[in-house]
């Protein structure tokens, strides 16, 4: 095997910043060129994203490309994500439709039916960032264990009627999301919370938030295409 020799003279080392700086330099500089390359190879299964056995879409409503955020309000991760995501929803095109469904693993669970009552009385936008925000900034909200008065109350304060909200709340048919929002969680392999799921088909994997943006959006793209072609 070749050693290199590693001079110690400062002759030696002189040439050595003379020669080999600029090459590093331009390695340096060619960096965000190969991430970008890498980019656009796409996303990567087993490592960008996860095929789901066996995937189904949540909602049935349309044939847009779904995009499925699993979250808890009581996550901080969530709370962190929500300006982003919000962001972003709004700027995808009209063959996108993007979702926020809880992790509804107890049927007890307060704030997963506020997230569906939200949803059947047509406020789930409006309300979605303000409750993040009443949680984990203003602490107007307790971060467990809220009662269904104590998310009434930060209801009304939002200009919602907090009876109906109530009543919402405790309609059946959110007992039947509330089973429908775990039993899509199990099948999606959940292993935390925030989770993107693309058309039922992909869990994302990312380290970062805008990482798992980049790869929603690939993955969307994947599924344009694939529905385009003959």
């Amino acid at each position: 095997m070749f050693q290199p020799h590693i001079p110690t003279d400062i002759q030696a080392l002189a040439m050595i910043r003379r020669h080999l700086l600029p090459l590093l330099l331009v390695q340096l500089m060619l960096l965000p060129l190969a991430a970008c390359a890498q980019s656009a190879a796409g996303p990567v299964e087993g490592q960008d994203y996860v095929v789901i056995p066996d995937g189904q879409r949540w909602s049935t409503a349309d044939d847009r490309i779904e995009v499925v955020e699993i979250f808890a309000y009581t996550c901080h991760h969530c709370a962190d994500f929500e300006p982003t995501l919000a962001a972003w929803k709004r700027k995808q095109p009209a063959d996108v439709r993007v979702e926020y469904v809880p992790a509804a693993f107890r049927s007890t669970d307060n704030y997963a039916r506020a997230a569906f009552a939200f949803g059947r009385m047509g406020v789930l936008d409006r309300l979605h960032g303000p409750l993040f925000h009443a949680i984990h900034d203003a602490q107007t909200v307790p971060i467990s264990n809220a009662s269904a008065d104590e998310l009434a109350t930060f209801v009304r304060g939002e200009g919602v009627d907090a009876d109906k909200f109530k009543a919402a709340m405790a309609d059946p048919d959110v007992d039947k999301m509330m089973q429908r929002a775990r039993a899509f969680a199990i099948a999606s392999g959940l292993r935390g919370t925030p989770t993107l799921v693309v058309d039922g088909k992909y869990r994302v994997q990312a380290s970062s938030h805008a990482q798992a943006l980049q790869i929603a959006e690939q993955l969307v793209a994947m599924q344009r295409a694939a529905r385009a072609a003959p």
